[in-house]
């Protein structure tokens, strides 16, 4: 029986982009089931939904419209339940997936059954859809220049950033192990890849098959802002790493998102969150 593969679709205020969402999922050359949530949208997000439900009668889509917004960790979880899939993606709203990109995730999957996580090389694009460059430079026809590290990535994870959270594809029975998105957090793509790269390797497929739109309203884009929470999660999941590391590499490399992370908190004149990161970073030194 083939591998099933559901997409979980978090909307929240993307009317002008989740048409072009849903499609590029339902355009999949691998057959994939789509859970499309909307976390109290106040535009007009769910009638975009609605219809392009509407056009395809004969696709799977399950649709899920909260009347308060529960933020994207809970609200992914919501999906997580209520799927069987063998694999799952997790697709904002603003973003597009490539029609190759589920077929080449389970086949790369499928090749060892302890991967958790595949992820690929992506292009950024603008509100218009216009390419701004690729998330690894890459030649004439789409392969990366300098390829990502993957297999055993934790310490290259902990170091800095380099897997677009959008290309990924997890193993949905690890995920499910880990408890899913940790609702704590404002956040989710540094924790659940600390989480899964611990004890299982991640695959790299190497070509574009996302697209990521790069907006100034995008959580990323606000996440040093003050009164924005993300800073706080980060730092809830450097205290989290403490617990995890296994050599001395891996606590260097702690030690460095630490540094990094107080920088930015000094930066923005977050000081109540500099002095936690300074009180952490001092643990992982005292700690054997």
């Amino acid at each position: 029986m083939p591998a099933k593969v559901t997409i979980i679709c978090l909307c929240f205020n993307h009317a002008q982009f989740v048409k072009e969402a849903m499609e590029s999922v339902l355009q999949q050359s691998y057959p994939c089931e789509l859970i499309v949530i909307d976390d109290a949208s106040a535009d007009n997000s769910v009638l975009q939904i609605e219809e392009v439900k509407s056009l395809y009668p004969h696709k799977d889509i399950k649709t899920i419209f909260l009347k308060e917004n529960q933020g994207n960790c809970k609200a992914f979880n919501m999906g997580l339940k209520i799927t069987d899939a063998d694999y799952i993606i997790d697709l904002a709203a603003d973003d597009i997936l490539l029609p190759e990109r589920v077929g080449e995730g389970v086949k790369s999957m499928e090749l060892d059954k302890e991967i958790a996580v595949n992820f690929t090389n992506a292009n950024y694009i603008d509100a218009k859809g216009n390419l701004l460059n690729e998330h690894y430079p890459a030649d004439k026809f789409g392969r990366a220049l300098e390829k990502p590290p993957e297999g055993e990535v934790f310490h290259d994870i902990l170091a800095h950033y380099f897997i677009c959270s959008t290309s990924m594809m997890y193993r949905a029975s690890f995920l499910k192990k880990l408890g899913g998105y940790d609702e704590d957090l404002a956040y989710e793509d540094f924790d659940i890849k600390l989480g899964l790269s611990r004890n299982h390797p991640f695959s790299y497929t190497d070509q574009i098959l996302v697209e990521k739109r790069r907006l100034k309203s995008a959580m990323s884009a606000k996440q040093y802002q003050r009164n924005n929470a993300q800073l706080a999660s980060t730092l809830l999941i450097c205290k989290k790493a403490l617990g995890m590391i296994e050599s001395k590499k891996e606590k260097i490399a702690l030690q460095k998102r630490i540094l990094y992370e107080g920088k930015q908190a000094f930066i923005h004149k977050r000081f109540l969150l500099l002095l936690a990161f300074l009180n952490l970073g001092f643990k992982t030194i005292l700690q054997k």
